[in-house]
């Protein structure tokens, strides 16, 4: 994001020995005459107002005062000597900047009423207009507090976590334990398939430079395509809310932050691409796996192959059923033949090793 500058305006600072507010500018307080320090923040008017005099707004820019390093006193940025004892103020040290004080308050505030004799003052009075007493800012509205919500009990949720973790450990252990049992071969069964490709009309959508060159091109919409901090040719700029941020010299610089969408054309668009439209299939319950025919027309391919072979063990009058994808294996397992089985709990095949003798 690029930071815009949308003007300046002028900040206010209390005094902390008797609460009057001052404008920022000033850099002693007009009803007891007790300085700037250091430890003194500035704060935001209850209105502001963005500056349009020359003189003030050369001051803004100038950068952050300098507090005498003898003395305290606060002195201009351009300053070079305190105006207070004359010290040279090239050991002085400047103001802390980059302070967000917050939203730019721009809208009219409610009126300031005197808490000495009642009066109302607009919004941007440091004294009252009647008797001349200091007017403190309106309070910041808090928000409203939250209601916790009760928390679930965490020695639950810890049990339950627990309880998952048990039961997931208990599951790969059984997964694991296996028995080695004799069995036969007495089943066999195979499946060999092939996809069938076509090339078939299918509708996407991508930016115009996008899309495939020999593609037909139909309804575009302008979207936005990214955005950037730097201005370009049809691109729209979108900015965040203004926020005023103090600049140590009793001046706040109104700022947002800013974007700029660049507009593109998103497009429908109708090609051809390679999809599964039909599937040949062969199986058998032998040792003769074999690929399915394939009568393939214009525009058609074969596409991703699969084969599954499964055998059927007789082991202590139950069967047992290995699988697997690899035919060089399937061919071992001849009618009749005696192999040793590992099972696991839930009386899956695991491992399969042949029984040596006869």
């Amino acid at each position: 994001m690029a930071e815009k500058e949308l003007g300046y305006v002028e900040l206010e600072w209390r005094c902390p020995s008797c609460g009057n507010r001052n404008p920022g500018s000033v850099k002693k307080c007009a009803q007891c005459g007790a300085p700037l320090t250091e430890e003194i923040q500035f704060e935001q008017a209850p209105q502001e107002q963005l500056i349009t005099d020359q003189e003030q707004l050369a001051q803004a820019r100038a950068g952050a005062d300098i507090q005498c390093a003898y003395c305290g006193t606060a002195n201009p940025a351009t300053a070079t000597k305190c105006k207070q004892c004359g010290a040279d103020l090239a050991e002085g040290k400047a103001r802390a900047t980059g302070r967000v004080l917050g939203g730019f308050r721009d809208r009219p505030a409610p009126p300031l009423r005197c808490p000495a004799c009642g009066t109302e003052n607009p919004a941007t009075a440091l004294t009252c207009s009647k008797c001349g007493a200091a007017l403190a800012q309106p309070a910041t509205p808090q928000p409203a507090p939250t209601v916790a919500r009760s928390k679930f009990p965490a020695a639950i949720l810890l049990a339950i976590v627990l309880g998952i973790c048990a039961l997931i450990g208990m599951v790969t252990v059984l997964s694991t334990r296996t028995t080695d049992l004799t069995g036969e071969v007495r089943d066999l069964t195979w499946r060999r398939a092939i996809a069938i490709e076509a090339l078939t009309p299918v509708t996407r959508q991508a930016w115009r430079d996008e899309v495939p060159a020999n593609a037909a091109i139909g309804q575009c919409t302008r979207k936005v395509h990214h955005t950037q901090p730097d201005p370009a040719p049809g691109a729209k700029e979108v900015c965040g809310t203004p926020y005023t941020v103090d600049q140590g010299s009793g001046f706040g610089k109104v700022v947002q932050q800013c974007v700029y969408e660049v507009y593109a054309d998103w497009c429908d668009y109708q090609t051809l691409e390679w999809r599964v439209v039909n599937t040949a299939v062969a199986q058998g319950t032998d040792l003769n796996p074999a690929w399915p025919t394939l009568n393939l027309v214009k525009d058609q391919r074969a596409g991703n192959r699969k084969e599954e072979y499964r055998v059927i063990f007789l082991a202590n009058d139950k069967t047992y059923t290995f699988t697997t994808a690899d035919s060089d294996e399937f061919l071992r397992f001849r009618p009749g033949s005696r192999w040793k089985l590992k099972v696991n709990t839930f009386g899956a095949v695991t491992g399969v090793e042949p029984v040596a003798g006869p």
